[in-house]
């Protein structure tokens, strides 16, 4: 996967960046971690610019993960209830928790969009309870693009920086997203296993 990340990337230039981010948004094995410090690399070589890079990765990403939140609006509060009913243990929600979920991820939304595109194994998945919440598609587009904006700075930073040992990056921020996934892994098999299913009336 690596030597066609670098492909991609030396062939369609800003394009494949653009390309390689709208696909780690969705599917996760492509690792932005790689994709945009040897963006950055490239940038520091001086074949592509920096502001490219910069702009073409958060583009990419944004569009992967505005596909999320139209997921997200697809399911809807309607559907995530009748979801709930069927399968809440596997959910580890109740149909009359979806509401409070709902006003809990409106109050935060802001937070949670913006603080949600830069963490590890979130930032694809803040997208779907922001489109289930109807937020309105500026809002969405906006915090989003802030915090997708800042992750993809920093990661090609990082890689103009580091230069030839720009998989350095990649090796600090995989422990955190192990961590970050084992401890999600972790939550959702206490809530499974405590989840209590409604009483029959």
């Amino acid at each position: 996967m690596f030597d066609w990340i670098v492909s991609l990337i030396d062939k369609a230039g800003y394009v494949g960046i653009a390309l390689l981010m709208l696909l780690e948004n969705i599917f996760p094995p492509i690792p932005s971690e790689v994709i945009m410090p040897l963006a950055g690399f490239s940038a520091a070589k001086g074949t592509l610019s920096f502001a490219g890079v910069v702009i073409s990765g958060t583009i990419g990403s944004l569009a992967g993960a505005y596909f999320w939140f139209l997921i997200g609006r697809w399911i809807g509060p309607k559907r995530l209830k009748r979801f709930a009913g069927r399968h809440g243990r596997w959910l580890t929600l109740h149909p009359d928790e979806v509401e409070q979920a709902r006003a809990f991820f409106a109050r935060y939304q802001i937070m949670a969009l913006f603080l949600g595109r830069l963490i590890p194994a979130i930032r694809s998945l803040i997208s779907v309870p922001a489109g289930v919440n109807c937020i309105p598609i500026s809002t969405f587009l906006l915090w989003s693009s802030l915090g997708t904006a800042l992750w993809t700075l920093l990661l090609t930073s990082a890689g103009y920086l580091l230069q030839s040992q720009y998989e350095r990056v990649s090796e600090w921020l995989n422990p955190v997203s192990n961590v970050i996934f084992a401890g999600l892994a972790i939550w959702y098999a206490y809530r499974v296993i405590r989840f209590k299913a409604p009483e029959a009336s």
